[in-house]
């Protein structure tokens, strides 16, 4: 070989040696639930971004989906043996991650969680600390992200169109549903001349909205359908008769003709829509997504003039976030917090850039910006989080705030794992629609209910 075709090889050989790992990045894949407005969606996007620039040998290969599909990709992608590397759906926390869990579909990620275990706020990181039947042993097995809690959320205008003042509304159990369903509804529909709703009340199969809801209307007669240790308490009398007290009050706005006829197929984007549409004066949600929607639309530089100015006027002015009535009891409502969380698989292809992932979205100069993003509609998991001034900002989060701050409660899947079973077959909107739609008694309809809680959880 002559001398200069020497050097030219040489030289190629170098520059292949220099190119070659910044060619060869590594793909993480991530799946993750489809926001449900544009600032929530660029917030995971930032995030993800800030990830690549650290981390230039890594790409991000990202996959995202409406809520109601996460969790059937999920589970085929298990099936089939080549899950996502990371993945993360609002409705995992409810319906399969402690089954998965206890089945050992999840990989521990104890190695990420418990350094950094103190800056969790209470009722937070124990929703992820599972057992796994396979390995006989408990560990975090998901990671937690960002909570919710259920809200009421109503138009001020309709109610004033109406001929109510805020002020008329009643804060005890039976007379504040009865307020919109009665008063409201008949005065707004007389006055505006359209067919609008006192109520959105979610009575679909297919929504958490809608045992959410519910297990709030349970919470209000003081159920408790199983012990600390988990164990059943569904054969007390009085489990039973508070279970129909709870179904009776929460099907009424639909048999009495207050609440779209729709509402029984509602999924979780449903009610938010009907409230939007102003078909609906109120409707109760398990965050603030109503109200931030608007806001999102007052950011939303890629609209007209004036529909940013309706989306101002709409989030300062006409909505209102509120907390429930008192119980039926004359007490206070205590919250049940849902903490969201992701997973990472056991048969994940890249565990250990996944954990890499997680531990890098968990720190809080990441996290923070990342839950604010989404505008109010998730609340932290974290005390430094939770103590930002994003939470003071307005009427709106200052209710969540104040809802938090009074003290939660978890569900009953953090203390027996086979209830997210139970709200992944949604058995309690299956006892709604029993009786709104096949006219059974409510207590039939409970007993039944009864009887499938049991077989499943017993």
């Amino acid at each position: 070989m002559q001398p200069n075709k020497w050097i030219a090889a040489v030289a190629a050989g170098v520059a292949l040696a220099v190119a070659g790992p910044a060619l060869a990045q590594e793909k993480l894949t991530v799946w993750w639930v489809k926001g449900f407005y544009k600032a929530e969606d660029d917030a995971l996007f930032a995030a993800i971004k800030k990830f690549e620039e650290k981390h230039k040998n890594i790409k991000i290969e990202l996959s995202q989906y409406p809520v109601q599909d996460m969790i059937p990709k999920t589970v085929s992608a298990l099936d089939s043996g080549s899950p996502p590397d990371v993945a993360y759906a609002d409705v995992y926390d409810f319906q399969v991650t402690a089954k998965w869990a206890y089945d050992g579909k999840l990989e521990d990620i104890s190695s990420v969680i418990d350094p950094i275990r103190a800056r969790f706020a209470t009722n937070t990181i124990e929703t992820t600390f599972l057992y796994n039947d396979k390995d006989k042993k408990r560990a975090y097995y998901a990671f937690p992200i960002k909570q919710q809690t259920m809200h009421i959320e109503y138009w001020i205008d309709m109610l004033t169109d109406a001929g109510f003042k805020e002020s008329d509304i009643p804060t005890t159990w039976k007379e504040y549903w009865s307020f919109w369903c009665d008063k409201v509804q008949p005065a707004y529909r007389q006055k505006s001349g359209s067919r609008a709703f006192g109520i959105g009340q979610p009575l679909g199969v297919d929504s958490s909205d809608s045992f959410y809801s519910f297990l709030t209307f349970m919470d209000a007669y003081n159920v408790k359908l199983v012990n600390d240790s988990g164990k059943l308490l569904v054969d007390d009398p009085s489990v039973r008769q508070g279970l129909i007290s709870a179904l009776t009050d929460y099907t009424a706005p639909y048999t009495k003709g207050c609440t779209p006829p729709s509402s029984t197929s509602w999924k979780d984007p449903d009610n938010n829509v009907a409230f939007h549409n102003k078909t609906t004066v109120m409707t109760h949600n398990a965050t603030i997504s109503i109200a931030a929607k608007w806001l999102d639309d007052a950011n939303n530089e890629s609209l007209k003039p004036e529909e940013r100015e309706l989306g101002k006027k709409s989030y300062y002015e006409l909505i209102r976030t509120a907390g429930f009535p008192n119980k039926p009891d004359g007490s206070k409502m205590v919250y049940r917090t849902a903490v969201k969380a992701g997973a990472i698989f056991a048969d994940s292809k890249n565990k250990a850039r996944g954990k890499e992932f997680v531990s890098f979205l968990l720190q809080e100069e990441n996290l923070m910006p990342y839950v604010e993003g989404a505008l109010g509609r998730w609340f932290p998991v974290t005390k430094a989080g939770q103590a930002s001034p994003f939470w003071q900002a307005d009427r709106h989060r200052k209710s969540v705030f104040n809802q938090y701050a009074a003290g939660t409660v978890m569900f009953e899947f953090t203390k027996n794992y086979k209830f997210t079973v139970l709200n992944n077959e949604n058995v309690w909107a299956k006892a709604m629609n029993r009786v709104v739609n096949e006219k059974i008694p409510v207590d039939k309809a409970v007993d039944e209910m009864i009887a499938r809680i049991k077989t499943v959880a017993g």
